[in-house]
């Protein structure tokens, strides 16, 4: 007898194809992320061109064999990871009689089942509808039907069946619009906070490295912090108070990841301004991750990529905890990171030397300036511009220590230089 709950529960069975030369490694974390299974992986050695790559990208003779494959495991859909075009996916489907799309899609609808604001929910849309837009003969309702489950789409793959291009078209201008005065609303929220100027820190970094939990850790917060990709898709800002009545804006922002699709980047272009915005990025990295060094050069790209790449930086090694004294990687790290900070945001481990290369940074390193008392107007331009942590007047002279960041400093240290105190 058929055990329907089983059936309808069983996880999506997928067949991973990746390109020549590349690690599937990623892919079956996207794969895991949208609760499916990976019940194969095939590698290509070499691209195989002949007479009919034009139909599916590769030699006829390997596309059957990938069909074959997929056939024997069972597998519910075939996944490309590296785009295909909507005339490949069609012929691919043909061919193998199963749903077949490509990591581009796989990143949507994680994106799509992760949405939570307004913003993030109008953001994954704008960028499904232009995704699909040449794809509307392929059917986005057919991973729904399979095993009884949508994995993410939340009932929106039934509808693009039905919708025609011009309907696309005049959906993607709508949400543009309502995107447009949902960031005009957080721009508004922006400025009154900006009201209160206080120097502001970005965590960037690749999807999964921890940047949550970091900031829940640093700030008391409580953000979703999950150890999956893509945990966190909307920015998330909390007051970081320091000794000596500093206090600093951290905010956390969406994980990068390589060949992150670019109507993504572009849907998503408000919520990655926070990292332009900043006055400093901690580039976190997973120390615990083999593929470390690619990620943080895929994530310099990105920012490259959204003009952040100037900014002032701290890359900070997190989760060590999992690293063992002993373990290999930890040299080759060191090295390669140099002047990276280790923490630990599960133990706090490192976070004595990470909040004050923080706090030195944006608000500057902490100084001492005896100035004489007929210049006592310096004292309303430090009040400005930076924090004074104590304040003596004495006979003929004012003694203060203060720090002095931000974009106005050079000017404000100069004044003070001939001032400071040895």
């Amino acid at each position: 007898m058929i055990d329907i709950h089983a059936e309808q529960t069983a996880k999506i069975k997928a067949y991973l194809v990746a390109a020549a030369g590349t690690s599937p490694a990623e892919l079956k974390g996207l794969v895991s992320t949208l609760d499916m299974e990976t019940v194969g992986v095939l590698v290509l050695s070499r691209a195989e061109p002949d007479g009919s790559v034009a139909r599916f990208g590769i030699g006829s003779g390997k596309a059957q064999e990938i069909a074959d494959l997929a056939s024997e495991l069972e597998a519910d859909c075939i996944i490309f990871d590296f785009e295909i075009s909507p005339t490949r996916q069609r012929n691919w489907e043909k061919l193998a009689g199963v749903p077949v799309f490509d990591r581009h899609e796989v990143i949507l609808r994680i994106f799509a089942a992760r949405a939570r604001t307004k913003e993030a929910v109008l953001q994954v849309e704008l960028a499904r509808l232009t995704y699909s837009l040449p794809r509307l003969a392929h059917s986005y309702g057919d991973m729904a039907r399979q095993r009884g489950g949508s994995y993410g789409s939340k009932g929106a793959g039934e509808t693009k069946l039905e919708l025609d291009r011009r309907t696309v078209q005049d959906r993607i201008a709508q949400v543009r619009r309502e995107l447009t005065k949902v960031v005009r609303e957080r721009e508004t929220q922006r400025r009154r906070r900006d009201r209160v100027p206080l120097p502001s820190c970005a965590l960037v970094g690749y999807t999964n490295a921890g940047k949550s939990s970091l900031l829940n850790a640093l700030t008391g917060a409580s953000v979703l912090a999950e150890d999956k990709l893509f945990a966190t898709l909307d920015p998330t800002t909390r007051r970081l108070s320091i000794a000596g009545g500093t206090s600093l804006l951290l905010t956390d922002t969406v994980g990068f990841i390589s060949n992150l699709p670019h109507n993504l980047v572009d849907a998503f272009k408000s919520t990655l301004e926070e990292a332009v915005r900043a006055d400093l990025l901690v580039v976190v990295i997973d120390a615990a991750d083999p593929a470390a060094a690619e990620q943080y050069a895929t994530v310099c790209r990105v920012l490259e990529e959204i003009g952040a790449d100037s900014k002032p930086r701290i890359a900070v090694l997190n989760k060590t905890d999992k690293l063992a004294e002993f373990d290999v990687r930890r040299p080759a790290l060191r090295a390669q990171f140099s002047d990276a900070v280790e923490v630990s945001a599960h133990t706090k481990a490192g976070f004595d030397v990470l909040i004050p290369r923080i706090c030195n940074a944006l608000a500057g390193v902490e100084r001492r300036y005896r100035i004489p008392l007929d210049q006592h107007a310096l004292l309303t331009q430090v009040r400005k511009g930076g924090t004074i942590a104590d304040e003596q007047w004495l006979d003929g002279f004012i003694e203060f220590a203060a720090r002095i960041g931000g974009s106005a400093s050079g000017k404000l240290l100069s004044l003070l230089a001939p001032y400071e105190v040895e």
